[in-house]
C-alpha cells in the first residue's frame, strides 16, 4: 500500500467493491504516481478516447477541474488577491473558485478535430493535439478497450517521442498501448462493456487520490467514516 490511511482504504475498498481488480493494484497506484509528479511539476493532464472512452475522458476532467470529494477553497493568499483587486466581487469570485487540476479533454474539441480528419488524417487527431499541447512535466491518459485504437495510439507515439509520460486504460490483452505507455492498467475482461464498467471506479480513485494530496481539506476526510454515495458533484 502506500502509507497514507485515506488512500489505503480507498484502494481496499475497491478491491472490495471489484475484486476482479486486484490484479491492477500495482498499476493504479503507478499511474497516480505519475498523476502526482505532473501535477507538483505543474503540468497539466491530456485525456483521449473515443465513444464510451470519449466520454470518459469529459468524465476524468470534471473531476480534476472542480471539486470531487472536497470543496476545495481558495487559499488565504489567492482569496486575499482577488479581494484586493476587486473588492465586493473579488469575494464572490473566492466565495465561488475552486481549486483544480490542470487538465484538457482532447475529445472536446470539435472544430479542430473534424477540421484535421478532413483535411489531414482522421486516425491524428489527437496526436495533433498532443503535439501542440504537450510538455515533458504532462501525463496523457490514453483510454481504449481494445488498446489499439489509431487514433490514441498515434497519440501515445507523439507522446512516446516527446519524452511525456503515459497512462493506458485498457481491457485484458492490452493491445499495442500495453508495450507503448509508461503505465498500462489491463482491466482483466474482454467484452468492452464489461471493461467500460471497470474503467470508472479506476479513474475515480486516481481522482479521488490526487485530489487528497493536493488539497489539505480532504486529508480531514481520514477521521470520517463515508457511506456509499458520498461526495462532492
Amino acid at each position: 500500500m502506500l502509507s497514507n490511511p485515506l488512500i489505503d482504504r480507498w484502494m481496499l475498498e475497491l478491491i472490495t467493491k471489484y475484486p476482479d481488480l486486484s490484479s491492477c493494484k500495482e498499476d493504479i497506484v503507478a499511474a497516480y504516481h505519475c498523476l502526482s509528479k505532473a501535477f507538483r511539476s505543474e503540468g497539466k493532464l491530456l485525456v483521449c478516447g473515443n465513444g464510451g472512452s470519449a466520454a470518459d475522458s469529459d468524465h476524468i476532467v470534471g473531476e480534476l477541474m472542480k471539486g470531487f470529494m472536497s470543496k476545495r477553497p481558495l487559499s488565504a493568499d489567492r482569496r486575499g488577491l482577488l479581494e484586493s483587486v476587486f473588492k465586493e466581487d473579488g469575494t464572490y469570485l473566492a466565495e465561488h473558485l475552486q481549486g483544480g487540476l490542470p487538465a484538457i479533454s482532447l475529445v472536446s474539441h470539435s472544430a479542430l478535430m473534424t477540421a484535421y480528419s478532413n483535411d489531414v488524417a482522421a486516425d491524428m487527431v489527437f496526436a495533433q493535439q498532443v503535439y501542440g499541447l504537450a510538455k515533458p512535466e504532462d501525463v496523457l491518459m490514453a483510454i481504449s478497450t481494445s488498446g489499439n485504437s489509431d487514433n490514441v495510439v498515434r497519440a501515445v507515439q507523439v507522446a512516446h517521442a516527446l519524452g511525456v509520460p503515459t497512462i493506458g486504460l485498457t481491457g485484458n490483452v492490452g493491445g499495442r498501448l500495453a508495450d507503448l505507455c509508461t503505465v498500462t492498467i489491463r482491466v482483466p475482461w474482454d467484452r468492452t462493456p464489461d471493461i467500460q464498467e471497470r474503467h470508472l471506479p479506476i479513474y475515480h480513485i486516481l481522482c479521488m487520490m490526487v485530489e487528497q494530496e493536493f488539497f489539505d481539506d480532504q486529508k480531514e476526510l481520514v477521521e470520517v467514516e463515508l457511506t456509499e454515495g458520498e461526495g462532492y458533484v
